[in-house]
């Protein structure tokens, strides 16, 4: 992947970032014990490491499930305040929910001040709003924050609260998952976690090796047998001073603790029944327990649905562009409302109501989206992305994206209408390569894995990047360009998004860390693009840049770069260790890029020009040219990538690519301006 692409993804990053809230089913908790202080060597080893903002002196989780997938958990949190920058993050405490199906409860919020004696916040400091996300979207309301103001906290003093969350007929009920890690960092001294289940539901129940259970124990009657797990974590510092304590060694992206009552084919079928609700029974599934599960075909298809979908495709002559016709009335017409995936339970609204409102999250695109194409005889499935291992705990929340997969006579065909930027045929890149698809067209009652498929390696047409600089240098050695991208593939997306999400007034921003991720500096102004909404067409951006000094004139030769972006390649991956399994070189996805610089020189300055590169390989070719003409200098790098992967044993071969193409991006145009006459 070059320079270009990592440059765009984080500026994509950048401007997702300020919608990326936690709405988490966070399943339900037993009822607290009596408090238990953290003891006092905790205390005086937190008191000795004020470096931290803060440190969490303890941390207490309980959580309880019921048979009937109604859940309580409680959290009781001691928090020392090192500094003032503790105090700002500590200014207020807040706790996301769905007022539909969970309540949350702030039993306690006090403080201990620092002087001596103690304070509680007031009920009045607590408050109960819509998310910031769905602020502006009353169906969505029920997705709420409840906030604690504190005021006045100060360094030295320690802040302890209880938050007890109670989840009641979860759209899922009666199924529940929960994943949790234990911290590691030193950020919490003492954690201790209460898990109860019970007996009765065979649910999948996972434990790390490097995280096992102080205590099990069995409660209750034998009607209502009950397991508890009990885990007590005191934070050791590694005596080497590496980061992790003792209780390091965890497998990375794998919980400590993991619970499901689940399987993925099961979980695939009770979405693929909360997503499309309505028409005739065709299979059945069974979970864990043997329950069956009865899935349907197409949605219902309202009037008001039906009479949008005859008139968005009324001069379609084809299956593909009475899709392509849907696909962009949904994607550009229907604003998305920004929130994770499971914030509203996969309780998707009526596909009648999304077009009414003209809003929607990613789920109710896709159930407005399925009801659209219902009505012209077009088949789709829901699929969600972001992970990808089929031997991992079956949750919903790992998953981070909805995309649609829409079949016609043309073939079929990934969408992301949900991005509202997404060209036809593209969705958000992910490193997952496959996805778990919400399928009512085939039955379950046996798992063989059809549930998850690849992703496909590359849109449907050919991803390219044009830059294109025309700049020139004056006597005084100010550098004044004209600096414009066009592109096609991921990448265009991205950038898609970062314009799309930015208010045209500060545009200037956006390409401003473009341009300084692309190794130009200076003052960026008149920044244009083409409408991030017209997706039928590459997408362009287009800059003015002014460098004042960019060339000191008194030394004699002066060299300089090529105006061009560098072009990162992957390192080659390290050998890797006795026993484990060998990495592939990742390339990215396939993608021609050709960048070309045109500058012009004062009068008379004579210019030195590097050789030329071309290097050639299967999965990758660059080639660059170097070139000068009276007061002017061209230069244009091509680099082709042909696959996505490459093995590891083709390291070596590998590494001499690579060195070429960076050899070739560290060489100098020589200038030597023109004597001055006296």
């Amino acid at each position: 992947m070059d320079s270009f692409k990592r440059t765009i993804f984080s500026l994509a990053v950048l401007c997702l970032l300020d919608t990326a809230c936690a709405f988490a089913q966070e399943p339900a908790d037993r009822p607290a014990k009596k408090a238990v202080e953290p003891s006092p060597a905790l205390k005086e080893k937190s008191a000795a490491n004020p470096e931290l903002p803060f440190q969490i002196q303890l941390l207490e989780t309980h959580i309880r499930f019921e048979v009937n997938g109604d859940s309580r958990k409680e959290v009781h949190t001691i928090i020392k305040i090192n500094n003032i920058l503790g105090a700002r993050q500590f200014a207020r405490i807040s706790f996301d929910y769905n007022r539909a199906f969970q309540q949350v409860e702030i039993p306690l919020v006090r403080i201990s001040h620092a002087n001596g004696g103690t304070s509680e916040v007031l009920p009045s400091a607590v408050t109960d709003a819509p998310n910031p996300a769905v602020e502006q979207f009353p169906a969505y309301h029920d997705v709420r924050v409840k906030s604690v103001r504190i005021l006045g906290l100060q360094e030295g003093e320690t802040l302890e609260y209880r938050v007890i969350t109670i989840t009641t007929k979860h759209p899922l009920a009666p199924d529940f998952w929960l994943e949790h890690t234990f911290e590691r960092s030193g950020q919490v001294l003492e954690e201790r976690y209460e898990l109860e289940l019970p007996a009765s539901r065979h649910a999948d129940i996972r434990i790390s090796p490097a995280a096992p259970p102080n205590s099990t124990e069995t409660v209750g009657t034998k009607e209502a047998e009950r397991t508890v797990y009990h885990w007590a974590k005191t934070y050791v510092a590694p005596k080497d001073g590496s980061s992790g304590g003792e209780t390091a060694g965890e497998t990375p992206g794998v919980a400590d603790v993991g619970v499901s009552s689940m399987s993925w084919d099961y979980l695939a079928a009770r979405l693929a029944e909360l997503m499309l609700p309505g028409s005739e029974p065709i299979y059945e599934a069974k979970n864990h327990e043997g329950s069956v599960k009865r899935l349907r075909r197409q949605p219902e298809v309202a009037d008001a649905v039906r009479e949008k979908a005859l008139s968005l495709t009324k001069d379609s002559k084809t299956q593909l562009e009475r899709l392509q016709a849907l696909y962009h009335f949904v994607s550009t017409g229907i604003r998305t409302v920004d929130t994770p995936l499971d914030a509203t339970g996969f309780r998707p609204r009526a596909a009648v109501e999304a077009l009414n409102s003209a809003y929607a999250t990613s789920e109710d695109k896709y159930v407005l989206f399925a009801a659209l194409a219902a009505a012209v005889n077009l088949y789709t499935e829901p699929a969600l992305t972001g992970f990808c291992d089929k031997k991992a705990l079956p949750v919903p929340g790992v998953f981070k994206h909805l995309v649609v997969i829409a079949s016609a006579k043309a073939g079929e065909f990934w969408l992301d209408p949900a991005v509202e930027v997404a060209p036809f045929g593209m969705i958000t890149p992910t490193p997952a390569k496959c996805a778990l698809v919400l399928s009512r067209a085939f039955s379950m009652m046996d798992s063989t894995g059809q549930e998850w498929v690849i992703i496909p390696a590359k849109p449907p047409f050919a991803a390219f990047q044009s830059v294109n600089v025309e700049a020139g240098l004056n006597g005084e050695g100010q550098l004044t360009a004209r600096v414009k991208y066009v592109l096609r593939g991921e990448n265009e997306l991205l950038l898609r998004v970062a314009f799309h999400r930015t208010p045209r007034e500060k545009w200037k921003e956006v390409a401003n860390l473009l341009a300084l991720s692309d190794g130009f500096r200076g003052q960026v102004t008149n920044v244009e693009a083409s409408d991030p909404l017209a997706t039928k067409d590459p997408f362009t951006v287009e800059y003015q840049l002014t460098q004042s000094k960019f060339v000191d004139w008194t030394k004699k030769p002066a060299r300089i770069p090529a105006l061009l972006p560098q072009i990162g390649l992957p390192e080659p991956p390290s050998a890797p260790g006795a026993g484990s399994v060998p990495t592939k070189i990742e390339l990215g996805t396939p993608l021609d890029v050709q960048t070309t610089m045109t500058l012009r020189l004062p009068e008379g300055t004579t210019v030195q020009t590097p050789a030329g590169a071309s290097v050639e390989r299967d999965y990758a070719t660059f080639t660059s040219k170097y070139s000068s003409s009276q007061n002017s200098v061209t230069a244009s790098r091509h680099v082709n990538f042909l696959k996505r992967e490459i093995p590891t044993d083709r390291a070596a071969d590998y590494n001499a690519f690579l060195h070429a193409v960076q050899n070739d991006q560290a060489q100098s145009i020589v200038l030597v301006p023109k004597p001055k006459t006296d």
